[in-house]
C-alpha cells in the first residue's frame, strides 16, 4: 500500500514487553520508512509518551501495543484514545490466538479504528493494516476539521446575523437606540400620552464645538469624548426613558408624564453635569458643555409627528447655541428666529420653482441728472411672481436665499438677465444699467467668470453696467471685495456704493474703495428739507466724494423741495419715485424737466423691456 510521506513523518508507538520482538517490530518499520518510533515496555510508559503530545495529538499515527501488557488495561485505553475524531488515534492489538477478545467487534469500535492481530508476526499484513489505520486516520481527521470549520462559520454567521439585527436598531458607538427606531417608538410614545392626557417633552442635546476636539485630536478621541459624555447623561436619566444618539453629536431624549417645570430642571442638571465634565486628551484638558433644546407635549396640542416635534427640539438647541451655547432653550412659536425658519421653509420650494419655471423678472427705476434732468442710468431691480402671478417684492424672498445658500443663483440670473437685456436694444441705444447685487455677490468665484462670458457673447460694452454693493456688505469683507471690484472694474464695468453713510466707517473706507458713485442712504435724504443735521452730512458727503472724483446719487427722493435742495447741497443724481417708479418698460423720454416735474413731449423710440413682453 502507498503511504505518503506526511503520513509516514506521524509518531508510531510500539508497546511490547518482550525487548527483542520490540527491536523486530522497529527494525521493520524503519524499513519501510517510518522513522519516528517511540516505544514503551508498560502501560504507564505510553501515558507518558502520549502526554508529552498533549495539545498536539495529531502528530500521533498509531498505537501498536500487546494485548498482555504489564499495567496496561488495553480495553479501556482504545475507549479512551479511539472513540473521539478530534483525538483518535489507532490501534494494532497484538495477541496469542487463545489469548485473542473480540474487541473489533465492541461496541464502542463503530467509531474506532482498532485492528487485532495475532502472533507470531506477518509483517507484510502489519504494514498493510498500518497504512490502511493511518489513512483512515487521516480521512477521519480532516472530516472532523471539516465539520468543526462549518460548526464555527455557522456560529459565527449568527453572530454576524444578531449583530446586524441590533445594528439596524442601535447605534453601534454607544449602544443607544438610532434614529430610525426612535422616531418608531417615539411615535407610539406619543400616542400613548395622548390617550393618557400625560404630559411630556422632547430634548435635544447637541454637543458645543465637538467638532473642534475632531479637527485638533482625531476621530477616536472624539469617539470617546461622545461615550463619556453617554455615560454621564445615563447616570442621570431612568432606565426606560427613551435615549437615542440620532446625528454625529446630536442626541434625542423623551421625558414622559413630567410637567415643563420638571422638564426644564431636568435639562438643567445634564447640562450641568456636562458641564462640569473635564475631558483630557495626551496632556490637554478641554471643557465640555452641551447646547439643549425642549420642544414640550401637552395634553391640549393637537398630535405631533415625531419628525415635527424633533423639528422643534432641534430648533429650539439651535436658539441655544445662537444665545452663547452652554444653555437649556425651551422652544417658542413667538420666538424671532422660529419664525424666520419657518418662513425659510415657506419660500425656499417658491425660489426654487421660480429658478427653474423663470417667475423672475426684472423692473427699472432711472437715475436722474440734478443739473438738467437728463436720464444718466437704470437701476436694475429683481421681482418675483407668485403662486396666483401677484408680484413679490424682493424684500419677501432675498433675505430668505441669502440665507439658505440660493441668493448666488439669483445673482447670476440678474447679471445675465441684464446683458441680455442690454443687447437686444438697438445698437444706437446708449442706455446704462446699474445692478443691484446682494451682499454676499463679491465671495461668489463664479461671478468674475459669468461676467466675462456673457460680455464676451452678447459683445455689450462693460462701461454699460454699473454694480452696486452696500456699505455694509463691502466692509464686512473689506480686502476680497475690493480685490473682486478691482477685477470687474479692469473689464470696463463701474461700482457704486449704496447705502453710503449707514455705517460708521463710510469716510474712512471711501477714500480707498475703488467705485465710481457712492448712494447716499435714504436715511439722510426723507426728513433733509426739516433736519440741518441731515443737510450738513449730506453737503459733506457730496464735497468728499467730488473731492475724490466720485459722483453721488441720493435714494428715496419724493418731492420737489428735496430736489431743489439736493442741487443746492451739490448732489449730482436723484432717485425716487417722484423721478420714476421700477417698471418693466422704460421711460419714453430720455430726460426728466425738473422744474415741473413732467416729462417732455419729445418721444423718442421705446425701449421695450425684453422680459416684459413674457409677463404682461
Amino acid at each position: 500500500m502507498l503511504i505518503s510521506k506526511k503520513l509516514k513523518e506521524k509518531v508510531i508507538i510500539i508497546a511490547e514487553s518482550d525487548q527483542q520482538l520490540l527491536a523486530e517490530i522497529k527494525l521493520n518499520l524503519n524499513k519501510q520508512g517510518f522513522l519516528n518510533i517511540k516505544t514503551a515496555l508498560d502501560g504507564k510508559q505510553i501515558y507518558e509518551i502520549l502526554r508529552s503530545y498533549y495539545g498536539i495529538a495529531e502528530k500521533i499515527g498509531l498505537l501498536i501495543v500487546n494485548e498482555q501488557l504489564p499495567q496496561c488495561d488495553v480495553l479501556a485505553m482504545c475507549q479512551q484514545l479511539s472513540s473521539h475524531d478530534a483525538s483518535l488515534i489507532p490501534f494494532i492489538i497484538l495477541s496469542a490466538d487463545e489469548n485473542k477478545h473480540n474487541i473489533e467487534n465492541s461496541e464502542f469500535n463503530s467509531q474506532a479504528l482498532i485492528h487485532q492481530m495475532s502472533y507470531p508476526i506477518n509483517y507484510s499484513v502489519l504494514m498493510d493494516t498500518i497504512g490502511f489505520q493511518l489513512i483512515m486516520m487521516q480521512e477521519r481527521y480532516l472530516r472532523h476539521k471539516q465539520e468543526e470549520r462549518l460548526i464555527n462559520e455557522l456560529a459565527e454567521r449568527k453572530i454576524v446575523d444578531a449583530k446586524l439585527k441590533y445594528l439596524v436598531v442601535h447605534d453601534e458607538l454607544t449602544g443607544l437606540i438610532n434614529r430610525h427606531n426612535f422616531e418608531s417608538q417615539l411615535r407610539l410614545v406619543l400616542m400613548r400620552s395622548r390617550i393618557r392626557q400625560q404630559e411630556g417633552a422632547l430634548i435635544f442635546i447637541n454637543l458645543d464645538r465637538f467638532s473642534l476636539v475632531n479637527e485638533l485630536e482625531g476621530f477616536d478621541v472624539g469617539d470617546r469624548l461622545l461615550i463619556e459624555i453617554v455615560a454621564i447623561i445615563r447616570k442621570i436619566i431612568f432606565k426606560d426613558d427613551l435615549f437615542a444618539r440620532i446625528g454625529s453629536d446630536e442626541f434625542c431624549l423623551f421625558l414622559d408624564n413630567k410637567t415643563a417645570k420638571e422638564v426644564k430642571q431636568f435639562a438643567e442638571r445634564v447640562r450641568a453635569s456636562v458641564d462640569e465634565f473635564k475631558f483630557s486628551s495626551g496632556g490637554v484638558c478641554y471643557s465640555t458643555s452641551l447646547s439643549i433644546g425642549i420642544a414640550s407635549v401637552n395634553t391640549v396640542t393637537a398630535d405631533y409627528h415625531p419628525n415635527e416635534i424633533i423639528s422643534k427640539a432641534r430648533q429650539a438647541c439651535r436658539m441655544a447655541k445662537e444665545h452663547g451655547r452652554n444653555m437649556v432653550w425651551s422652544y417658542n412659536e413667538t420666538d424671532t428666529k422660529v419664525q424666520e425658519r419657518n418662513k425659510d421653509l415657506y419660500w425656499v420650494p417658491l425660489i426654487k420653482k421660480a429658478l427653474l419655471e423663470k417667475k423672475f423678472f426684472l423692473v427699472f427705476q432711472p437715475v436722474v441728472y440734478l443739473d438738467n434732468g437728463k436720464i444718466s442710468h437704470y437701476e436694475v431691480l429683481i421681482r418675483m411672481r407668485g403662486l396666483q402671478n401677484e408680484v413679490i417684492s424682493p424684500s419677501d424672498f432675498i433675505p430668505v436665499a441669502e440665507r439658505m445658500g440660493l441668493i448666488h443663483s439669483i445673482d447670476q440670473w440678474v447679471v445675465e438677465s441684464a446683458i441680455d437685456f442690454l443687447a437686444k436694444l438697438p445698437e444706437t441705444s446708449k442706455i446704462s444699467l446699474a445692478i443691484n447685487l446682494s451682499s454676499v455677490a463679491f465671495q461668489d468665484d463664479s461671478l468674475l467668470p459669468t461676467l466675462k462670458e456673457k460680455l464676451s457673447l452678447t459683445w455689450v460694452d462693460a462701461s454699460r453696467l454699473t454694480f452696486e454693493i452696500t456699505e455694509t456688505a463691502a466692509v464686512e469683507n473689506f480686502e476680497q471685495t475690493r480685490k473682486m471690484i478691482a477685477e470687474i472694474r479692469s473689464l470696463g464695468c463701474q461700482f457704486a456704493l449704496d447705502d453710503f453713510g449707514a455705517g460708521f466707517c463710510s469716510f474712512n473706507y471711501l477714500k480707498t474703495f475703488p467705485v465710481d458713485f457712492v448712494k447716499i442712504d435714504g436715511q439722510f435724504i426723507r426728513n433733509l428739507i426739516n433736519d440741518e443735521t441731515d443737510q450738513v452730512l449730506v453737503k459733506s458727503m457730496a464735497e468728499i466724494a467730488s473731492n475724490l472724483g466720485k459722483k453721488t446719487i441720493a435714494e428715496f427722493v419724493e418731492t420737489p423741495e428735496v430736489i431743489a435742495k439736493l442741487k443746492e447741497l451739490g448732489i449730482d443724481m436723484a432717485q425716487g419715485y417722484i423721478l420714476g417708479r421700477p417698471e418693466q418698460a422704460l421711460l419714453t423720454s430720455s430726460f426728466i424737466a425738473l422744474n415741473g416735474l413732467t416729462r417732455t413731449s419729445a418721444q423718442p423710440k421705446r425701449f421695450t423691456n425684453w422680459f416684459s413682453e413674457k409677463v404682461s
